[in-house]
């Protein structure tokens, strides 16, 4: 079973960082495209940024400049470096990666966190 754990939330003050980390957990598989998304209170959960395994990257147009997705492979670790944060970006963080198995291809989505831009 593959677990991803998600850290790295909390409380800023606009202009300033945050760092996520997203780290899978279990064995026998092989990790696919990596993905930020995030889910204000009242909206539907939207794309923030995506890597591949490829290392191609999409960032939704909001955060284009200010965030940066990157990942380790040898850590089964997905990182989203947050700049310039704005209040806007308040929201419930998720993970999601794409697991590989011999016969199969799954989604999997971690537990959320929570980030909290205000002054």
């Amino acid at each position: 079973q593959v677990q991803l754990v998600e850290s790295g939330g909390g409380l800023v003050q606009p202009g300033g960082s945050l760092r996520l980390s997203c780290a899978a957990s279990g064995s026998d598989y092989t990790l696919g495209a990596m993905g930020w998304y995030r889910q204000a209170p009242g909206k539907q959960r939207e794309l923030v940024a995506t890597i591949t395994n490829g290392d191609n990257i999409n960032y939704a147009d909001s955060v284009k400049g200010r965030f940066a997705i990157s990942r380790d492979n040898a850590k089964n670790t997905v990182y989203l470096q947050m700049n310039g944060l704005k209040p806007e970006d308040t929201a419930v963080y998720y993970c999601n990666t794409e697991i590989y198995r011999v016969l199969s291809k799954d989604a999997y989505w971690g537990q959320g966190t929570q980030v909290t831009v205000s002054s």
